[in-house]
């Protein structure tokens, strides 16, 4: 009897604790690279700031996360996470409820889909940050334009993909609902939308890693606070041990929202996971 591989081939089959142990390495071999690149720069040169310590990066975090600044009278790090995550929440999350009900509609009408399919999807291939500059003329460089950028940069996919995930349902289940004396609000929306809405999760989170890329840039153009125009506010300094930890802190919070959505598709539409 031939034993099936543990770590390679098609059929491996790893248990728990090895694909944590797989998962984690890559990230143990780069903190150990970067702790070792670290050490060898600052011995060489005690005042290097491209590759700043642990120490010097905790004490960083400490007095952008916990001090309160003198010139603002609140937590830096704590004011720039509140309004990015407003900004990344509100475009984000606009963009999902209009590209979940433009998709949907433009999946089940046919002479909406002729109309409007066209437009979408050669605006869908717009680059958003190439757009940027007339966001700001038209929408100002406040709060609007920021979230505008968001909302246009995802909208068009969300709408592209809820369109092709409405049209894979089978048309008999509309046929039986307008049998069975269904109006066609019905059909949309109490025989389509709740098969809709966990596809509508999925593309949220395929949205997200793009969403944080738009909000970086307008917040780095013109913004007064947020995550990214600090990193871009400090790096005139060179100052490492604070862009580090912004960085990783986004990742983190990206991640987070990706892991809330992936519980809320496993919680609520359970049948959809396990057809995945």
């Amino acid at each position: 009897m031939v034993e099936e591989p543990k770590l390679l081939g098609i059929h491996a089959n790893p248990p728990a604790w090895l694909r944590l142990v797989i998962g984690l390495l890559p990230f143990a071999l780069l903190v150990g690279v970067y702790l070792t690149v670290s050490h060898i720069r600052i011995e060489n040169n005690p005042a290097d700031k491209l590759t700043p310590s642990v120490h010097k990066m905790v004490e960083a975090v400490q007095q952008m996360a916990f001090t309160v600044d003198g010139r603002t009278g609140c937590r830096l790090m704590l004011q720039d996470t509140l309004s990015s995550l407003r900004r990344i929440v509100i475009g984000l999350g606009c963009a999902a409820i209009v590209g979940l009900f433009l998709g949907m509609n433009m999946g089940v009408l046919p002479g909406l889909r002729g109309t409007l399919l066209p437009l979408v999807t050669f605006l869908s291939i717009i680059p958003p940050l190439a757009i940027l500059p007339i966001l700001f003329i038209v929408f100002g460089v406040d709060e609007l334009g920021k979230v505008m950028l968001i909302f246009l940069g995802s909208v068009f996919m969300i709408t592209r993909d809820i369109h092709n995930e409405t049209e894979k349902i089978p048309r008999e289940q509309v046929a039986k609902a307008l049998t069975l004396g269904a109006s066609q609000f019905q059909v949309i929306y109490q025989v389509i939308l709740p098969q809709i809405m966990p596809r509508l999760l999925v593309t949220v989170r395929l949205c997200l890693g793009a969403a944080w890329l738009f909000l970086i840039a307008s917040e780095a153009i013109a913004s007064t606070d947020g995550l990214g125009y600090r990193i871009f506010l400090v790096r005139r300094y060179l100052a490492m041990n604070v862009i580090i930890p912004y960085v990783l802190w986004i990742t983190l919070l990206g991640f987070l929202m990706d892991l809330l959505l992936r519980l809320v598709i496993r919680w609520k539409y359970h049948w959809y996971s396990a057809a995945e």
